[in-house]
């Protein structure tokens, strides 16, 4: 093991934590830090801390927001009776690169996974379904990941809207099954929902 200071250690231990830093790669971003100008790394940590104390969630669909709601709800040239579902802010931000929805969007900020103690009350499905009964909706896109979790949560999410006589579909092709819809590629995603097929 390498002979860093206390500090620097405790860096590395930090950054570790973060998705996809290992070890080596940590010393790498520590090595960065350490010969960038100061002024860069102080803009660096004002703008971490910035994000975590002003981004939120949007009242209305549950994207992040640093206002009550996100600009997607905000904005009046979106379709607003036609509904994405997704599970992650970052699956709405993997659809609008592809620049093929003009509709707004429902973060459930998860998906039903029973082995990791996630059921249907952990997610934003009652904040949905009032959405769905108080303003009119016409379609629902149910844009879940193709994979284990990602299914159960679209048939548990058909079980429950098909009664309202709403529109319903399922994304279709270009996503294989077992892959999240944050790393597809904007082609990828259009295909997928031009493609979508009803529920």
């Amino acid at each position: 093991m390498a002979n860093y200071t206390e500090s620097i250690e405790k860096l590395i231990e930090s950054l570790i934590k973060l998705p996809g830093i290992g070890r080596r790669s940590a010393e790498r971003v520590v090595s960065y830090i350490l010969g960038a100008p100061k002024s860069e790394i102080k803009t660096l940590s004002e703008a971490l801390i910035k994000v975590k104390e002003s981004v939120r969630f949007c009242s209305l669909c549950h994207n992040l927001s640093e206002e009550e709601f996100c600009k997607i709800c905000q904005n009046e040239r979106r379709q607003k009776d036609v509904i994405c579902i997704v599970e992650k802010p970052t699956d709405v931000t993997a659809i609008e690169k592809s620049g093929s929805f003009n509709g707004v969007y429902h973060v459930l900020l998860g998906s039903i996974s029973p082995l990791e103690g996630k059921g249907p009350s952990d997610l934003k499905i009652d904040t949905l379904m009032n959405r769905i009964r108080q303003n009119n909706i016409k379609e629902i896109i149910i844009a879940t990941d193709a994979d284990t979790e990602g299914e159960t949560t679209a048939l548990y999410l058909t079980k429950l809207i098909k009664p309202l006589g709403v529109k319903l579909s399922r994304i279709g092709l270009g996503l294989p099954v077992g892959s999240n819809l944050e790393y597809a590629d904007s082609t990828t995603l259009s295909k997928s929902l031009e493609s979508r097929r009803l529920i």
